[in-house]
């Protein structure tokens, strides 16, 4: 299937049904490991998260802010394609590099509360292999950074709950 008939065909489902019925539930598990090296399950696949060596890890995966520039990342890839060709824009491939600023001294408590201990500000730099003009190349680019989710996620707060509960670690 072309991803421009899985776009229609998908498009065409949720415009049937009711509001609040097309929701998506996407999940991941995860635990420590050792030191602050955590698995990561996420459907049937595992990820191995860790820190670097000079903030405390073994450097045996990507820490969970990097994965956050990769999620960015690879999910602007993805919405380019898949509009590309909804759009009939012809697109022959899509990279994207993504970085961010992150103040260590928040996560670090270094004074007293005062600095985020996220991003300050990510960057990212789409490149696109196509003939469109570049008239068409800004449309794609509109298009897709209104429906990209994880740029949504990003750029918009996002309501999150957490719990604690007691209970054995497996």
């Amino acid at each position: 299937m072309s991803y421009k008939t899985l776009f229609e065909t998908t498009q065409t489902a949720l415009r049937g049904a009711p509001a609040g019925e097309g929701i998506a539930t996407f999940a991941s598990e995860s635990r420590q490991v050792a030191g602050f090296r955590s698995q990561a399950e996420i459907r049937q696949f595992q990820l191995t998260v860790d820190e670097p060596e000079q903030l405390g890890g073994t450097d045996t995966g990507p820490n969970p802010v990097e994965l956050v520039l990769a999620a960015l990342g690879t999910c602007q890839e993805i919405t380019y394609r898949l509009y590309a060709d909804a759009l009939g824009i012809p697109l022959r491939g899509v990279s994207v590099k993504v970085e961010g600023d992150l103040d260590p001294r928040g996560f670090f408590a270094v004074d007293g509360g005062q600095t985020r201990p996220g991003y300050r500000g990510v960057r990212a730099t789409v490149v696109l292999d196509s003939p469109a003009p570049e008239a068409e190349l800004k449309r794609l680019r509109e298009t897709v950074d209104r429906h990209c989710p994880v740029l949504d996620i990003i750029r918009n707060p996002v309501p999150v709950e957490t719990k604690l509960a007691r209970g054995a670690v497996a």
